[in-house]
C-alpha cells in the first residue's frame, strides 16, 4: 500500500488528510490507533506514531488521553483552506499558461469548467454536461 517514493509516515499522514478532506473521517471521529495501523498495514508502530504526531502538530488530529487520536474540530476547513491557497498557484496557473500556449480561448475554458460533470460528494455541484462547448471567441 505505501509504495511511493516518500517516507511511509508522510504517506500515512497524506492518506489521513485525504480522508478528512473527502469527509470519510469527520470531526471528533476516532482514527485507528498506532497499534491498529501497524497491524493493519504491517508497519512499525513508531512510523504510524510519527505520522500522527505530525498531524497533531498541524492541528488535523488531537489526542484524548487514554482514548486515542481524533479528528480535530475544524480540521476539514483548515485543510480545504490550505489546498485552496495552493490550488491557484500550483495547479491553475500552469494549466492556464499551457492553454495560452495552445491558443485555447478563455471563453472555451470557462464553458468547459461550467459545463463539466461534477462527481458526487460532500461539496459536489452537480452539472450534467459532458464536456466543453466550442467558442471561437478570442481571448
Amino acid at each position: 500500500m505505501f509504495d511511493g517514493p516518500e517516507p511511509i509516515y508522510l504517506q500515512i499522514a497524506q492518506m489521513i488528510r485525504a480522508q478528512v478532506l473527502a469527509g470519510e473521517l469527520a470531526e471528533e471521529e476516532q482514527v485507528m490507533s498506532t497499534t491498529q495501523f501497524a497491524t493493519t498495514f504491517r508497519i512499525n508502530p513508531a512510523t504510524a506514531a510519527k505520522a500522527f504526531a505530525g498531524l497533531v502538530d498541524e492541528g488535523v488530529l488531537y489526542k484524548r488521553r487514554g482514548l486515542g487520536m481524533f479528528v480535530a474540530p475544524g480540521a476539514r476547513e483548515k485543510l480545504l483552506a490550505e489546498h485552496r491557497d495552493s490550488f491557484f498557484d500550483e495547479v491553475l496557473a500552469p494549466a492556464l499558461a499551457q492553454a495560452d500556449l495552445l491558443d485555447i480561448p478563455t471563453a472555451e475554458i470557462v464553458d468547459y469548467v461550467l459545463g463539466r460533470p461534477r462527481p458526487a460528494g460532500p461539496q459536489a455541484g452537480g452539472g450534467t454536461s459532458t464536456g466543453p462547448t466550442t467558442d471561437p471567441t478570442p481571448r
